[in-house]
Parts: C-alpha cells; structure tokens; sequence
C-alpha cells in the first residue's frame, strides 16, 4: 500500500508545486489538501494544471491520518499547530522558515520569536547535499530558505575542500523571482510594479543569512534584488580567500562535492549560450547548477549558483528530502529535466 501524503496550505504556489509532484510520484498517494479560502473548491480551480486531479481542498482543522504531511503554510503557522501536525502525520515536513534555525535566541533574533522551541532540536534541515546522514528516520524535517540554499550550495564545496574556513570575507548578491513572495504577495509583487526591474529588496539583514551562518559556519555580506522572472534564484558569490587559488583547484572541489549528488550540476564557462548557472536552465527541476570563476587580480573568487526557487529551494527541496527520510529512491517524482526553449522562468 502506497504511503499517503497530506498538503496543507496547499493552494499557495509551494502547495500546488507539492501536489504536482506528489501526483506524479510513483510512491506517493495524495489524500488531502489543505486551504482555508477554497474549502471545498477543486483543486484544478486553484491550480490549473492540476485539473486532472481528483481532489478538493478541505479544510486545515480537519487534518486525516497520514504516512507523511507536507506544510506549505506562511512563517509562523507551522509552530503554532506542530503538535497538531505531528499527531495526523508519522513524518512532517515543512516548507515555512519555523524549523530551519536550531536555537530559540536565533528565532528572537532574526524572526519574531517561536512558540515552539522544544521542537527545534528535533528538526533536521532537508537539503539532502548538506544533512543525507541525518534524513533517514527524521520525524521533523524543515526545507531551507530558496536563498539560502541557492548560496550554501554555490559556497559548500570550497568548505569541504578547506579553500575557506569561514573567516574569510564573502560578498553574496541573489536575484529573485516573483513566486518567491507567494500567492497573496501585495503591490510590489504585481505584474506592473514588477516588470522590467531590478530592484533591491532586502539590502542588508536578510533573515536567510541566518542559515548561512548556521550551516557554513560563515557570515556573509548578503543582499537580494527582486527581478522580472516569476520562477528562480540565482546567486552570485564574491569570495576573497585568505590563499591563492587556482581554476583547477576549484574544479576538483566542486567535483569532489557534486559529482554524485543527483540533482547537481556544473557550469563553469565552456561554450554556448548558457556558460553559468543561469535559472532559465533549471526552471521546473529540482537541479542546481553551480560555476565559478578565478579573478587573480583582486585575489577573488565568483561562485554563481542557480535554482527554481519554488523546486530545489523549497517543494522539489521537500520531497527529496522525504524520499531520502522515507528510504525511497532520491529521484522519485524529481525526473523532470526541464525545457529548452522555454520563455521566462
């Protein structure tokens, strides 16, 4: 018997991704979806390329007994109704940011508090490039921020080839899609405000630095710009590493890291049209590309990385992450390879 699956807060963007890859998994049954405004409404309402899908939403206080609950609800949702959660469900995994930090104080810090911190320590981070050790069995896993995991995958390798050590300055600048924001994101998400911009909106203090530091064990100078994509988060990463470093010692750090992850890929220069990670290359796909490049003249290092944000930075992020919880194949319901040409991400 097929393990089932619940989606709650599932008519928001990270919910329909859920469900999309839900319904296409060959281990997965879908048995509820979750929504408070379309309660009762069909799924393919909110979703349309859902239609095919024999489902409504209910609603969310009438939670039925799952193998595995995927949460997609706002920050803040998940902490207050974890217990609720974990009662309906062997597995939760949430995609809001209310289990990714390990410490109470982090919370105070950087968010508004949590209501919850007993459950902090019981949480693993899901991105199965940096905790595939700690999935298996995880009664609690918590997906990353799209940022964050766009810039601890471009900067993972050169920890583990000991080419940083976290003291070193770092200077990260991510561009952002509109998805990012949500289904109800307000003026500054709307179509005529969004077109055609470039538009830093979060300078400085980002909450996904956070994780960054929690996770590299690094504190960088971050800062993320809205642009006119719907889908993706590419980010680009100054480095200035205290030693030399050449091109191919770069090479054998990102292979050593990535050459057997599933879901990862490089691109550093070569030819064609796409010679970096570009988001367009992977928009739909639970893929990260990452690349480099050695400026010698100013002892630096550009890393870019790039994601579909609502795929391998959170629903794609997810799922993976269950299947390695799960012992599934860590492919299943992930084999999309994404389109060529294809118009804005």
């Amino acid at each position: 018997m097929s393990p089932s699956a619940a989606v709650v807060g599932g008519s928001g963007f990270t919910g329909g991704e859920l469900l999309r890859l839900l319904a296409g998994h060959p281990e997965f049954e879908v048995a509820q979806a979750t929504s408070r405004q379309y309660d009762r409404k069909t799924v393919g309402s909110v979703h349309p390329n859902l239609r095919e899908l024999d489902l409504r939403f209910s609603s969310p206080e009438d939670l039925e007994s799952v193998d595995v609950l995927f949460a997609a609800t706002p920050h803040g949702v998940s902490m207050e109704h974890i217990d609720a959660f974990q009662d309906a469900a062997d597995t939760v995994v949430d995609l809001s940011a209310d289990f990714r930090l390990q410490s109470e104080e982090q919370y105070d810090e950087w968010y508004d508090g949590h209501v919850a911190p007993e459950y902090l320590d019981k949480s693993v981070y899901a991105l199965p490039e940096l905790m595939r050790d700690e999935l298996p069995g995880a009664e609690l896993i918590a997906a990353g921020g799209c940022n964050a995991t766009a810039t601890i995958l471009g900067l993972k390798p050169l920890f583990d080839a000991n080419i940083l050590d976290g003291d070193e300055q770092v200077v990260v600048d991510v561009k952002v899609g509109s998805s990012e924001g949500g289904a109800s994101a307000g003026k500054a998400s709307s179509h005529a405000e969004r077109s055609g911009v470039v538009r830093p909106y979060a300078p400085t203090g980002h909450r996904h630095e956070a994780e960054i530091e929690q996770f590299l064990g690094l504190s960088v100078s971050f800062t993320v710009h809205a642009v006119d994509m719907v889908r993706g988060a590419s980010a680009t990463c100054h480095v200035f590493p205290d030693s030399p470093v050449t091109k191919g010692d770069l090479w054998g750090a990102y292979r050593e890291s990535y050459e057997d992850e599933p879901f990862m890929r490089l691109v550093a220069g070569g030819g064609g049209v796409y010679r970096y990670p570009e988001p367009k290359a992977v928009a739909g796909t639970n893929f990260g590309e990452v690349g480099f490049e050695v400026d010698p003249a100013n002892r630096r290092l550009v890393v870019f990385s790039a994601i579909d944000n609502m795929m391998k930075g959170s629903a794609g992020q997810a799922v993976h992450a269950a299947n390695v919880a799960l012992g599934f194949d860590e492919t299943d319901g992930l084999e999309f390879t994404g389109l060529h040409p294809v118009g804005s991400p």
